[in-house]
């Protein structure tokens, strides 16, 4: 409502105009209430100066169904709204109810622009720091005039990192890219400020920007395999330990396990593995050679849901190797792996020790259909699966092109980070993952552990941690966009983005017609009343509605005179006899 009305004035100072015009016109002993703030029934003078304190703002006020419901039915209610066609269901003003005078006064404002952002986003999942990153920027016109070079600033921190200029349409969207670079090591905060007025409730739009941490990998085998491919990129921090001196706190940190080749799989590993896929994490698994230790491989399996696989029998001499098939650009796994134009290359070769019964995602193929890797969902994490070993007897994968790539993005993808760049104050819940346990050693055991605090705001959600996941219920009287610290007993987890409901952006609106319409025939207790300048309509309205009825006193006055009338005709006749004798 900070768009501007056909007076020039704001529709809010019109709105607070009208009903400043409607409290003069009730008679003093009238008692009002201002719905959405607060319960209190004020006295005239009371009301008049609830209004001077009103501010233009994100107040979640009640909605339409649920003003019927408020207070008394006989008091009448007037509702002063722009009427936003995002903001009001047309069926709920049937809701309002049909016991009192209810009126409607939709505030029209003049055609005008209004850009926002109405989403920012990045190519790449993992920000790094100090290298080139897209930034993408959606910007949306939910006005009905067309802005033209809408000037756009990007900042991170206090620094202007991007500029750019852009057009949109009415109702219509467009998206603009920018390179940016984070350069702290902390979560960055960002802000896409768009320049158009006079609607600058939403020209600010906040996001955050989490640098990503190394992804850890750990590698069990007998003789480190991927250590080399691994060690060369400072997004990985990766670890080898053989089976017999395994630190299983490594294992419960790690996001991607690379198991490969071990003959025999014990018990603890194989709780360790599935733990890994119950928080998130992704295990791949590399079959061994031997056949002494297939047993333990589908005991593994089983726990993890694959069901039951299959093994080859071990053949004399040197296993064939059959060549793996040139695989799909359009697989999401390979996604920007290839170029533009795929070219027909040598692909590897493997011998396969093993297939497997369930459907999963067939990653890499043998030219006769069978799955060399595949990938299955299991629990909240994936499972990885080599048909065939990495020895060279049985594949020359290891040598390949295909093979950094393929490792990268399993480990890439074993990363998962809840957090997003920027939430809603009008949603529900967010879902964000904690560095640790819930309640670390020596800490207060606070069931309601987790604060939301901006500047000198401090709120309490309503909170559920499960593991090292919290789903956090943002509170009622959050509606102030900008950064929240998300603080865990005394200590910063991080920081959220809020930015108000994209809804209010949208600024069609009905106009005093098309409220008409939403009228059923039978509720004669709700009008539509013309918005008139400086609330007269609406003044007269409610001296007509509290005027004080004068047919009462009409009334009285003709009683008053018919018990004058019989006095003089009793009274009068008993005069005028001695008023004659007197004369004679």
């Amino acid at each position: 409502m900070q768009a501007e009305g056909k007076e020039s004035m704001p529709l809010w100072q019109s709105a607070v105009d009208d009903a400043r015009q409607l409290g003069r016109a009730y008679p003093k002993s009238t008692r009002f209430r201002l719905l959405g703030h607060g319960k209190s029934v004020l006295i005239p003078a009371a009301y008049q100066a609830k209004l001077d304190e009103l501010k233009l703002g994100a107040q979640k006020l009640p909605r339409m169904d649920e003003l019927g419901a408020e207070q008394a039915a006989a008091n009448a209610l007037y509702i002063l709204s722009d009427f936003q066609k995002s903001q009001v269901d047309a069926t709920s003003i049937g809701k309002l109810g049909q016991s009192r005078e209810i009126v409607l006064v939709p505030k029209v404002a003049r055609a005008v622009g209004n850009v926002y952002v109405d989403s920012v986003w990045l190519s790449d999942a993992f920000v790094r720091r100090k290298t080139n990153m897209p930034l993408h920027i959606r910007l949306r016109n939910g006005g009905s005039k067309v802005v033209n070079d809408c000037p756009v600033k990007v900042f991170l921190g206090k620094r202007q990192v991007a500029a750019f200029r852009a057009t949109v349409e009415p109702g219509k969207a467009m998206a603009a890219v920018v390179q940016i670079q984070v350069e702290a090591e902390t979560t960055e905060l960002g802000r896409v400020m768009t320049e158009d007025s006079p609607l600058t409730f939403d020209n600010t739009y906040h996001f955050t920007l989490q640098p990503a941490a190394a992804i850890a990998v750990l590698e069990i085998g007998n003789e480190p395999t991927a250590e080399a491919l691994y060690r060369n990129e400072p997004l990985f921090s990766y670890s080898f330990a053989k089976m017999q001196g395994l630190n299983y706190g490594a294992l419960r940190k790690a996001n991607l396990v690379l198991v490969n080749g071990l003959p025999q799989l014990d018990a603890g590993l194989q709780d360790g593995l599935q733990d890994v896929v119950k928080r998130g994490g992704s295990v791949v698994i590399v079959p061994p050679a031997a056949s002494n230790g297939r047993s333990s491989y589908q005991a593994l399996f089983t726990k993890l849901g694959l069901g039951t696989v299959q093994w080859e029998k071990a053949a004399a001499g040197s296993p064939e190797l059959r060549e793996v098939a040139m695989p799909s650009a359009q697989e999401p796994f390979f996604r920007d792996v290839f170029g533009a134009q795929q070219r027909a290359v040598t692909m590897p070769k493997a011998a396969p020790v093993l297939r497997w019964s369930r459907t999963g995602t067939d990653i890499l193929r043998m030219k006769d259909g069978e799955s060399y890797l595949a990938a299955f969902p299991s629990s909240a994490g994936r499972v990885y699966v080599f048909s065939a070993p990495l020895l060279k007897e049985y594949a020359d994968f290891t040598n390949h092109a295909l093979f950094v790539p393929v490792m990268y993005r399993m480990a890439m993808l074993s990363y998962r980070n809840e957090q997003q760049p920027a939430y809603r104050l009008s949603q529900a819940m967010v879902l964000l993952d904690l560095p640790g346990p819930a309640n670390p050693a020596g800490e207060p055991n606070d069931a309601a552990s987790i604060r939301l605090v901006k500047d000198s705001l401090v709120l309490i959600p309503g909170q559920k941690v499960q593991g090292q996941q919290a789903k956090l219920e943002l509170p009622a009287g959050m509606n102030v966009p900008g950064f929240y610290e998300v603080r865990q007993n005394g200590k910063l987890l991080t920081t959220l983005a809020f930015n108000q409901d994209k809804r209010e952006s949208e600024l069609s609106a009905y106009s005093a017609e098309e409220l008409r319409q939403q009228i059923a025939p039978e509720q004669k207790n709700i009008r539509v009343l013309e918005a008139d300048p400086g609330g007269a309509g609406v003044a007269q309205l409610g001296l007509q509605q509290s005027g004080v009825p004068l047919w009462r006193y009409f009334l009285l006055l003709t009683l008053l005179c018919l018990l004058a009338e019989a006095a003089l005709i009793r009274f009068g006749k008993k005069a005028r006899p001695k008023q004659q004798a007197v004369a004679a």
